[in-house]
């Protein structure tokens, strides 16, 4: 069945089987058809739709349990950083004294959300990003989880020190909360550039300036990704956005302009990081010359 077939009222958006049945809009067999795509047990939406944990959310919390509240890293995809995607189970809080049936790919907590802790973003109630970025940086390996309060920080939905204060709260964070928040520092571009400076610190070398803006005569030269001022030495992460026209040109007038300023560049790539002994030793060289 083509996707034309749905009526006007349900293209593009989320709707339950049963209620569209029932109000004639489609028949079952026309629902089991190719013009619909069934998201979670009698939830469904126009198959032109793009699948997205975004929009499993919705579905989740809008028509599956109306009045749950998405939690976690689907509540940071609802605040715009994508911690999850379409393959991950849907975080959702009921309050306690809650039994929903089981669903798959819905994962339900039964606890008291407080009030000012509750949002309302795409139509449907979501844990503060605050309360989400610490929710992340419970679940996730230590490292991925500094990465992911940077991410929230760096997108602008949350502070750092709003984070960090929460998670200073008696009860309110176990100590690898406190950790993750107090190594974040919400100013790394990317995920990788996160997972450098952790690389670089763990390493047992001194901890580098993220973003640091390099001048010589007075004069704007760069602003690197991580860098030891007083040795003058950056590190750059080096990711695949060079393909783009003029942007080779950019690139090594950049590097001839910190050069000229006396500053030594190490770019490091995505193969760099899955051998950290020997990147180790590159950016240790560097640092003694």
């Amino acid at each position: 069945m083509s996707t034309t077939a749905l009526p006007d009222v349900l293209r593009h958006r989320l709707f339950r089987g049963t209620d569209v049945v029932r109000r004639g809009l489609l028949t079952p067999a026309r629902l089991r058809g190719h013009s619909c795509r069934r998201l979670f047990r009698d939830v469904y939406v126009d198959a032109r739709v793009p699948d997205s944990h975004r929009l499993r959310a919705r579905a989740a919390a809008g028509l599956l349990l109306p009045g749950a509240v998405v939690s976690g890293l689907s509540a940071a995809v609802l605040w715009g950083v994508d911690l999850a995607d379409e393959r991950d189970d849907v975080e959702l809080v009921l309050p306690p004294g809650s039994h929903p049936r089981r669903v798959p790919g819905v994962r339900v907590r039964r606890l008291a959300v407080p009030p000012g802790d509750v949002q309302v973003l795409d139509g449907v109630r979501v844990q503060s990003a605050a309360a989400a970025a610490i929710r992340a940086a419970a679940v996730l390996d230590p490292d991925e989880a500094v990465v992911a309060v940077d991410r929230m920080v760096a997108a602008g939905v949350v502070a750092l020190d709003e984070v960090r204060a929460r998670a200073a709260v008696p009860g309110r964070a176990s100590p690898r909360v406190r950790r993750a928040c107090s190594r974040a520092d919400g100013l790394a571009e990317s995920p990788q550039e996160t997972r450098l400076r952790l690389l670089v610190v763990d390493g047992g070398l001194p901890a580098p300036v993220a973003q640091y803006v390099v001048t010589h005569e007075g004069r704007f030269v760069a602003r690197v990704d991580l860098a030891w001022p007083g040795l003058r030495v950056a590190l750059e992460y080096d990711g695949a956005w060079h393909a783009e026209p003029g942007q080779f040109a950019r690139d090594r007038r950049r590097l001839n302009a910190l050069q000229a300023a006396g500053w030594t560049v190490v770019f490091v790539t995505a193969a760099d990081l899955h051998d950290p002994v020997r990147l180790m030793a590159t950016i240790r060289a560097a640092l003694r010359r």
